[in-house]
């Protein structure tokens, strides 16, 4: 029978993003596994699973209320039937290991599989892990649980975050690239270059902060790829029409390119985003949206440890902080220099989605086919050896080593 995964996750691209790496990974190593995937009918899931290629299986979303009122008295009941429902699924097809990325269906997903008795692999995202995966570590061995950045407080192995290859490949140590990309990109490969960016979903008061400070920023000579989030630019290009060099779009397909053609990168700190530029070794600036329990400034907080990046909270991030922080920085080249060499010498895994293979295959009792990678699919280190082994693809030991 062929291997069967469960993968639960959902609701916002910092979980769909991973999962669809892991289970691409795993696609390519064991070709005829059957990959199921669990969500609500409310996330990005609907759209961005069955692009993926993969079937969506939902269940009821049921948050944990925060509060003393008539929806504690119904969750228990509510959360059992979406336990129940997983383990209907769990049993009617086959399912070998449950693999969980956080988020609501995590948890019954949990749940369900300790019931059935299936092997559990998690992997958390963020550095303040989410509930359901502080539950799913405590249910599961540690040499099943990943995480993505290295002061996550949880028992397990700091893989990184699973991610697209051509994120992993981007190589700025190669000038003839980084011109590749800002061409790629529309933009003058000979300018120093600024990329911001507030996420998927845009950042408003971001973007009035720079249409405040684009007579400076042009004044300083500097080339700016501003991406607003849909719907969220007019004002900032209408803005910018009089400065040849500033650039506002609302998004761009293939970040790789922004990474490689950037000079300083500012943006949020959701754990894909900070994951991605350290990975790519770019400097950054990262702006933590005040939400949740404070996880983004905690996902940004090991690359300013490192001095990777610098950290501008969100109540302070106006247009005076951009003259008189951001582009003192961009005319440094040596504190610029400085960020980069910091940022490439973090020991930050580049194959998170092997390894999170490594461990659902162990999970399953499986040997790892160890399918060699092409060079589409090969890491910035493996280009440069010239190979596509990694350390990686094999489980870790019970201290959490590889």
């Amino acid at each position: 029978m062929p291997l069967t995964v469960l993968f639960a996750g959902g609701g916002t691209t910092g979980h769909i993003s991973p999962m669809l790496a892991i289970a691409d990974d795993l696609a390519f190593q064991v070709p005829d596994a059957q990959i199921l995937m669990l969500g609500t009918a409310e996330g990005l899931e609907t759209r961005l699973v069955p692009e993926a290629g993969h079937e969506l299986l939902t269940i009821d979303k049921v948050p944990a209320p925060r509060r003393i009122d008539a929806g504690l008295v119904r969750f228990p009941g509510r959360l059992l039937g979406t336990v129940s429902a997983v383990t209907r699924i769990i049993r009617e097809r086959g399912v070998d290991v449950v693999c969980g990325v956080g988020g609501y269906v995590s948890t019954p997903a949990y749940l369900a599989a300790r019931r059935t008795g299936t092997p559990i692999v998690v992997h958390e995202a963020n550095a303040r892990p989410g509930l359901a995966n502080r539950l799913g570590a405590r249910l599961t061995p540690r040499r099943r649980v990943g995480y993505t950045f290295a002061s996550t407080p949880l028992t397990g192995e700091h893989v990184g975050m699973p991610m697209r290859s051509a994120i992993e490949a981007v190589d700025r140590t190669d000038p003839a690239a980084r011109a590749r990309a800002a061409v790629a990109l529309g933009l003058d490969p000979q300018r120093r270059t600024l990329v911001v960016t507030g996420g998927s979903l845009g950042a408003q008061a971001m973007n009035e902060a720079f249409r405040a400070a684009m007579p400076e920023l042009m004044a300083a000579g500097l080339q700016i790829l501003h991406i607003t989030g849909a719907g969220k630019g007019a004002d900032l290009a209408a803005a910018a029409e009089r400065y040849h060099g500033y650039h506002v779009v609302d998004y761009v397909d293939g970040m790789e390119n922004v990474y490689a053609a950037a000079d300083l990168l500012i943006c949020r700190a959701g754990a894909g985003t900070v994951a991605e530029a350290t990975t790519a070794q770019v400097p950054a600036i990262y702006v933590p949206l005040p939400i949740g329990n404070g996880e983004q400034r905690l996902n940004a907080a090991d690359a300013a440890a490192a001095g990777a990046a610098e950290i501008i909270e969100n109540a302070d991030f106006t247009a005076e902080s951009i003259r008189t922080r951001i582009i003192p920085l961009l005319t440094d080249d040596a504190r610029l220099e400085a960020m980069e060499q910091a940022a490439r010498s973090m020991v930050f895994p580049q194959t998170a989605a092997r390894t999170m293979v490594a461990m659902i295959l162990d999970a399953a009792g499986l040997d790892h086919p160890h399918r060699p990678y092409p060079p589409e699919r090969r890491t910035r280190d493996e280009r440069a050896r010239g190979g596509s082994d990694s350390p990686t693809t094999e489980p870790p030991d019970s201290e959490g080593h590889p």
